[in-house]
């Protein structure tokens, strides 16, 4: 693929006549986030799509090694340093996997017709369609999910409804025995290993999980190829692995060189019953059979043409069988660096993820293009004399689909690296779904994310702008916590990196994870337009230009103090709730002084005249060692590689964010000492911060 080096539309004017006034140390950070967000081009971006869409590329597969040496490429070709990190994972492969009902009695749904007994083999695979050739591809395999046991069972069904915690705990108090048997549940309200997690701990032999219509299919819209949304056998993948860490799960805490030491996998607790992913075509003519008792809760009930009910009664057993290639295989992170200008040693890390389950077009490409073309946007200035102050290092991330890996390895191998000098990490991950912008952002740094969007035009409506549509919505512009799911985490979760996550949604539809995950589904459903991708790249370039060029970094502990008393209000309340008292007079303290402190460096902050380079550093270092305040070396309670005691994603449900999670751990373990240790910890820390940034306040005033 040809890169454009060429300016576009008007950054060419803004670009030529700034290189022409300033050197790259004078301008300022609004400055450059003018010249930066001039450059993406839509054009460009499809053309990255088309490069970074044209095969399937799981990772440790050979469209995996193929696509990192596209990815390497591209990035030398912006003329930036470029390198390939690699690592060694363990990454299963299928190998083999059958869905058969046996002895199965006569039914029609549908005027679908079986005989009274015998075998009926289920599609575990998406249909061939005429309108989308690519779905052919032999690099495209059947429905899987990584890190599944491997085995052989037939067995009775019951149904769990999402598969949640709640509704394991339902099925208990309703007796049902879930020993021996195969659970059916559908995809949603939580991260799918968890249900894995609650079906082996009930007893259950196997699992298998669908797309649900009323969720994903006919009772959101058309589907694929009609519409949008999941067709019959439209099937989801994923990773199943939980673990009390991120990355290889052979190798935690450590990078996963070839000579790490590893673990032992059989003393790693990984998912040992088989695990199949279907579409609601297979799922049909299994709960269509069912003859067990009704579900009593409606919602409980999905979008299937019939009643559900919760145990097969004798109406069908299911004959499960997968089996998975589990060994060390290779991938890589590409990465690649501008050297800042002013302050090199301080660095922002732009990131997403690379591999995926098929094509990728929506997950991760949607992202990984905008990542691509901020990257060529932040070379093309170089090349005319403008760099940003700071280093940006754009990484495009090997593995995540099995575990957050590649991300997680790089992380542990530049620990120390990280805590001294990183000042922000933002993801990419899905960015470019819609016109429906969303963020996610540490509290720390929502401020600079709100101010940096302002001029931002909205997608699909030129008059208006990004900001204005999103301020505009119920909710008022609000920003989401980073919860688990994507490369943030090991930022976010070990090192105490502040983290953005940046994208826009909406689009009618989904084939996340499917065969359909092609440039056919994303151009018909997001677009051919590219006006998504070319919005969140420019809201891209916007923050980032603030992060790598305002003269400090822009953190807002104040948003921080705010959040910190209302979640830890709300924690309290669910404690007491539950039985639990705590003298909170300690933590109520810490949380007044930080207010206090907190509001008198913002307005210090604001004052402040220019700084030189060493004030900047003084200044900026000592910002970054107050944001690892939350930081604990013994991590929380049970899931040591989780230092910050600020958030993590949600042990319960996976993607979720949990705010203060010893507290929640706390009160949902029913544990009084816990409780009372956690908030001896949190109050602890609380004080730690202000004690920096009391420290920071007394340097800016001797300025």
């Amino acid at each position: 693929m040809a890169i454009r080096r060429g300016l576009v539309s008007c950054g060419t004017s803004i670009l030529i006549s700034l290189a022409a006034t300033f050197s790259g140390s004078t301008l300022t950070a609004d400055d450059y986030a003018e010249v930066l967000s001039t450059l993406p081009d839509a054009e460009q971006l499809r053309a990255w799509h088309d490069l970074l869409g044209s095969e399937p590329h799981v990772a440790g597969t050979v469209g995996d090694r193929r696509e990192i040496a596209r990815l390497r490429d591209a990035f030398k070709a912006m003329g930036l340093k470029t390198e390939v990190h690699e690592f060694l994972a363990l990454l299963p492969k299928p190998i083999e996997a059958r869905l058969e009902l046996v002895d199965v009695e006569a039914l029609s749904i549908k005027g679908d017709e079986v005989p009274r007994r015998g075998i009926v083999p289920l599609p575990i695979t998406e249909r061939e369609l005429l309108e989308d050739p690519s779905v052919q591809h032999p690099g495209l395999t059947y429905g899987w999910n990584a890190f599944s046991g491997s085995g052989d069972v037939t067995a009775e069904v019951v149904y769990a409804n999402y598969g949640t915690l709640e509704d394991f705990d339902r099925l208990e108090e309703l007796g049902i025995d879930l020993n021996g048997k195969i659970v059916i549940a559908r995809y949603g309200k939580n991260y799918r290993g968890y249900k894995v997690k609650y079906a082996q701990e009930a007893g259950a032999a196997g699992l298998l999980m669908y797309l649900d219509p009323g969720d994903y299919g006919f009772k959101k819209g058309p589907t694929w190829p009609q519409g949008g949304w999941a067709n019959a056998t439209c099937i989801q993948r994923g990773s199943v692995l939980v673990l009390p860490y991120k990355g290889d799960p052979l190798t935690p805490f450590v990078e996963a060189t070839p000579d790490a030491t590893r673990l032992d996998p059989d003393h790693v607790a990984m998912p040992w019953i088989p695990v199949q992913p279907i579409g609601y075509a297979a799922a049909t003519r299994i709960l269509g059979r069912m003859k067990g008792p009704l579900v009593e809760d409606e919602s409980w009930q999905g979008g299937l043409p019939f009643p559900y009910r919760i145990e097969s009664g004798g109406g069908c057993r299911v004959r499960l069988m997968v089996n998975q290639d589990r060994r060390m295989r290779t991938s890589a992170n590409v990465l690649a660096t501008i050297q800042g200008s002013t302050l090199p040693e301080e660095f922002v890390v732009v990131g997403c993820h690379h591999d995926a389950w098929g094509f990728g077009a929506a997950d991760p490409l949607a992202g990984t293009i905008v990542l691509m073309e901020v990257a060529r946007a932040v070379a093309e200035a170089a090349d005319r004399g403008i760099r940003p102050e700071r280093t940006i290092v754009f990484a495009a991330w090997g593995a995540e689909e099995f575990g957050i890996i590649g991300s997680c390895e790089w992380v542990e191998g530049n620990r120390q690296s990280l805590l001294d000098h990183c000042v922000a990490y933002i993801n990419l991950d899905m960015a470019a779904m819609g016109d429906e912008f969303r963020a996610s952002a540490s509290p720390a740094l929502r401020t600079a994310v709100t101010r940096a969007l302002l001029p931002v035009a909205q997608s699909g409506a030129s008059d208006t702008t990004l900001r204005e549509t999103w301020a505009s919505r119920p909710e008022g512009p609000s920003f989401g916590d980073l919860g688990g799911g994507s490369d943030h985490v090991g930022f976010v979760c070990h090192v105490g990196v502040p983290s953005i996550r940046l994208g826009a949604g909406g689009a009618p539809g989904v084939a996340y994870h499917s065969n359909y995950d092609t440039l056919q589904w994303y151009r018909s459903i997001v677009g051919d337009s590219y006006d998504s991708a070319l919005m969140v790249s420019q809201a891209t370039t916007r923050v980032l230009a603030a992060l790598t060029d305002d003269p400090i970094p822009p953190y807002d502990w104040t948003t921080v103090v705010a959040q910190l008393r209302t979640t830890s209000a709300k924690h309290v309340a669910a404690a007491r709730a539950v039985g639990l008292d705590v003298d909170l007079a300690g933590l109520t303290q810490a949380e007044d002084r930080l207010d206090e402190i907190a509001s008198e460096l913002k307005n210090a902050l604001d004052a402040v005249g220019p700084l030189d380079p060493s004030q900047r550093r003084l200044i900026g270092n000592a910002m970054l060692q107050a944001e690892r305040s939350w930081l604990d070396d013994a991590g929380l309670p049970g899931r040591p590689w989780y230092r910050n005691l600020y958030i993590s994603d949600d042990p319960v449900s996976g993607y979720a964010a949990s705010i203060l999670p010893g507290l929640q751990g706390a009160y949902r373990a029913l544990d009084p000492e816990a409780f009372r240790s956690a908030v001896a910890s949190l109050a602890i820390r609380v004080d730690l911060l202000s004690d920096r940034l009391s420290a920071l306040l007394k340097e800016i005033y001797r300025l």
